[in-house]
């Protein structure tokens, strides 16, 4: 993978949680429903990407992310503006971005593991990123909650396409695609009020 040019990773850090919510054979695919970020009327978070990474940076920042740089991404049917900030050569942050707004949709941070002496410490580096994000949405948990929170949520969506778990607000997802890597992303969820 080192050897592939770094559009095509993020392309690949920016499609691999696009899947259905139940996994499905690799050949049925194609007639998957598409991500619930993805589909019409789906929610933002209230702020920009921008402001994100001014928060985000400001609460950790001895994990920075850099600017997010528009993709350009012209078979993507879905009018959305994806954007993704380079972490290192295994790990990337992405976006998907409401038209018009820039109002946010999804956020992702994507690992691929890399064969090799310093695998652990990129996915020790991956698993702290994913902390810090997760931490950022759900602040009153302490680094040691944040990181058992996340290592459940990728025990539980180990090995699908598409994990996704509701809680409140808030919806996080699980991308496990194994040697190929491995995305965790949180999006908003639209909450509806109950009939009386």
């Amino acid at each position: 993978m080192k050897n592939l040019p770094g559009a095509l990773l993020l392309s690949l850090a920016l499609t691999v949680p696009a899947f259905a919510a139940d996994p499905q054979p690799l050949d049925r695919a194609e007639h998957m429903p598409a991500a619930p970020y993805l589909l019409s009327g789906a929610p933002t978070f209230d702020m920009t990407i921008g402001q994100f990474r001014e928060k985000y940076n400001t609460t950790n920042p001895e994990l920075p992310l850099l600017e997010y740089r528009a993709i350009d991404n012209r078979d993507d049917k879905s009018n959305l503006t994806r954007a993704a900030s380079k972490i290192s050569e295994t790990l990337y942050a992405s976006t998907a971005l409401e038209p018009g707004t820039g109002k946010i949709k999804t956020l992702q941070i994507t690992w691929l593991p890399l064969p090799g002496p310093d695998q652990n410490a990129s996915q020790t580096k991956a698993m702290d990123y994913m902390t810090a994000m997760l931490r950022f949405f759900v602040p009153g948990l302490t680094p040691e909650e944040g990181r058992k929170k996340l290592t459940e949520l990728l025990s539980d969506g180990k090995g699908s396409h598409y994990f996704a778990h509701n809680e409140g607000a808030l919806r996080f997802v699980v991308s496990d695609s194994g040697d190929k890597g491995l995305t965790f992303a949180i999006e908003p969820v639209k909450l509806t009020l109950a009939n009386p």
